[in-house]
């Protein structure tokens, strides 16, 4: 018998803090984030923002953006607790995020406040499928893995910008 843990993830995002490690789509780029820095450097002249009358405060989508460190942490966490053999059962899972949202116009704003630069976007018809909002329930990675993200939308947008200009300027 084996045992394993299923961390399930809401949407990664940023960069590692040297600026080595990011995200690199081939082709259209299908994440906020990566649409807002290709954007912010050049290489998207616009992007498009998927409707703006969703019942949220601001009209558009909420999700949890979760720092990929903070993700790359919770693999430590599950995999100690593997090792050291404190799971409880064969096959765990556990919610992976920041447990609260962020609309997408509060992540354009938020990078455009730690860029210094006015995104261009505008918005379009719906996709066929999206919900109104998802975040994560993090209660049992916080108290049984004694997992909690740590870093800010704001420190991932950051991260994700820095990395964007570094691999551009080469």
């Amino acid at each position: 018998m084996f045992n394993a843990i299923a961390l399930r993830y809401f949407n990664p995002v940023g960069a590692h803090e040297s600026a080595l490690i990011g995200e690199l789509p081939i082709g259209t780029p299908q994440n906020l984030v990566t649409c807002i820095t290709q954007t912010g450097i050049g290489l998207i002249d616009r992007f498009s923002i998927f409707g703006n009358d969703y019942p949220t405060p601001d009209g558009t989508c909420i999700r949890d953006y979760i720092h990929v460190v903070d993700l790359a942490n919770a693999h430590v966490v599950a995999m100690k607790r593997l090792l050291e053999e404190n799971n409880t059962e064969s096959f765990e899972v556990y919610n992976i995020g920041t447990g609260k949202g962020s609309s997408v116009l509060e992540v354009v704003n938020t990078f455009e406040e730690v860029s210094d630069i006015k995104l261009n976007y505008s918005f379009v018809e719906r996709r066929s499928g999206d919900i109104i909002s998802a975040y994560a329930n993090t209660i049992k990675a916080n108290t049984v893995l004694g997992w909690k993200s740590e870093l800010t939308l704001k420190d991932a947008l950051h991260s994700a910008w820095e990395w964007e200009k570094k691999n551009r300027s080469k």
